[in-house]
């Protein structure tokens, strides 16, 4: 017998899936900020797994969420020199800043503050929620150049995919393509932190550019 869908029958939304729809975070984000205590209902702190109605007076830090609002997705070209973060002390310009949207919007991924290209911004939670899992494999292709001639036989191990001491993992097996005597395409279905620098600094390279060009996501939004 098939399993019914009761978490809407009483007229409840579980928390975490509410403030992902109102773009203030994704449910992850939600997840962690509520068994952190920073998530309160109607002045108590909320727990985790709770169900509110929506009419509720609801706060992360010092700040009351607004109710959801109509959905807004950007493609958005980070350039170097941008973080990727809501709120950096020390960061010199961070994405929300710079795009001063009068809506607030959550980025789906990440770009380093060095690199540049294209980044999702929408405050859709349930687009987020579906990108951020890395078990979708999103392809993301990247335009990288080096600081000298890659040579063959390094990017053949980086296609196969190489172990990364720092962060004790083996990346995937990606594309890697050469397009330049100092510059090469790669598409991974990884997003690992600074996963490209490491790559490449593992086989004696430093990553002089970063340039991200395309996420397949990106693609079929374009197209809806």
């Amino acid at each position: 017998m098939e399993k019914k869908n009761t978490e809407n029958e009483d007229g409840l939304i579980r928390l975490n899936k509410y403030l992902a729809s109102t773009g203030a975070c994704s449910r992850r984000e939600a997840d962690r900020l509520i068994e952190s205590g920073k998530v309160t209902v109607n002045g108590k702190k909320a727990v985790a797994g709770m169900k509110v109605k929506g009419d509720e007076v609801i706060r992360m830090g010092d700040k009351e969420v607004e109710p959801p609002q109509k959905k807004v997705v950007l493609a958005f070209y980070k350039p170097v020199g941008v973080t990727v973060s809501h709120d950096d002390p020390h960061a010199s310009a961070t994405v929300e800043e710079y795009l001063d949207y009068p809506v607030r919007l959550t980025y789906a991924g990440r770009l380093d503050k060095d690199s540049e290209g294209l980044l999702l911004m929408t405050n859709d939670g349930a687009l987020i929620q579906a990108i951020m899992k890395g078990s979708h494999g999103h392809e993301k292709e990247y335009i990288v150049t080096l600081d000298k001639e890659p040579q063959a036989e390094d990017i053949k191990e980086l296609a196969k995919g190489i172990y990364l001491l720092d962060l004790k993992v083996k990346t995937r097996p990606c594309r890697v393509e050469k397009i330049s005597h100092n510059s090469v395409r790669m598409v991974l279905t990884q997003g690992l932190n600074r996963q490209i620098r490491r790559m490449w600094s593992a086989k004696g390279y430093r990553v002089r550019k970063l340039k991200r060009v395309r996420r397949s996501e990106e693609r079929r939004v374009g197209k809806e």
